[in-house]
């Protein structure tokens, strides 16, 4: 009897942690706020493109382009499938570091962490140097 007792709380124990494993998962669409990026694994690490803008064109009706960026040769890129994010590893249960993120408001590419918060956003902080010089973001999942 104890042995079929502790092997049905045992199965209801793994049933119930499965969810909040999957919950924890960062993989899938972010609203950023302005766009919407999709992270997906890039080999054993995680990166992240923008699928979508908020406003993806400009004041003359035309794509967004990435004017900003340092190499003249990506300017003429569209900002809408542009890589944002790449390089994170796992860093913990709900940590992710060692990435960067690309800002095409100013043409810079910051270091950067994520962390996924109880309450399902994303915590995004880009930085130069140290975390303690930069900004966070909230990132929330797209249902």
């Amino acid at each position: 009897m104890f042995q079929a007792t502790s092997r049905l709380f045992m199965a209801a124990a793994l049933m119930l942690a499965a969810p909040s494993v999957a919950a924890e998962e960062i993989v899938g669409l972010w609203d950023t706020g302005e766009s919407h990026v999709e992270i997906y694994s890039c080999g054993e690490l995680l990166c992240g493109r923008i699928a979508e803008l908020d406003e993806p064109l400009d004041e003359d009706g035309n794509e967004k382009l990435d004017e900003n960026n340092p190499d003249p040769a990506l300017r003429a890129r569209p900002i809408i499938g542009m890589d944002l994010i790449a390089g994170f590893s796992r860093a913990g249960k709900r940590k992710w570091e060692d990435g960067t993120i690309y800002d095409p408001r100013d043409g810079k590419t910051y270091k950067c962490k994520m962390t996924l918060q109880r309450d399902g956003t994303l915590k995004v902080r880009g930085y130069v140097g140290i975390p303690l010089l930069g900004k966070t973001v909230i990132w929330t999942p797209v249902e």
